[in-house]
């Protein structure tokens, strides 16, 4: 069993930043595979980006460039640092953690990006 508790989203206008975490509890964090995903009002849960337990990384498409997630396996954390952010950007942002068939989901935090 994995507890997982997201903080950092809030209020941002256009072109600034932000950053999530995403802190674990409740099992070796190390041996999971860390994602961050969003879901924005009508519209479908989708994949941010995600980080392997050897550090790989995956993002998509309409934040690359502008989005990085890491990890600290010491401190149980999964970050997404979010820069030049736009409008499309809102939605609440959830951390999923996954190992074989297994997969736990946080509760979420809203970002809201607008001027």
């Amino acid at each position: 069993q994995v507890h997982l508790v997201e903080s950092g989203g809030g209020l941002v206008q256009p072109g600034g930043s932000l950053r999530l975490s995403c802190a674990a509890s409740g099992s070796t964090f190390s041996i999971y595979a860390m994602g961050w995903y969003r879901q924005a009002p009508g519209k479908q849960r989708e994949l941010v980006a995600d980080i392997t337990s050897g550090g790989s990384t995956n993002y998509a498409d309409s934040v690359k460039g502008r989005f990085t997630i890491s990890r600290d396996n010491a401190k149980n954390t999964v970050y997404l640092q979010m820069n030049s952010l736009k409008p499309e950007d809102t939605a609440v942002y959830y951390c999923h953690a996954a190992r074989r068939q297994l997969g736990y989901w946080g509760q979420g935090t809203q970002v809201t990006v607008s001027s």
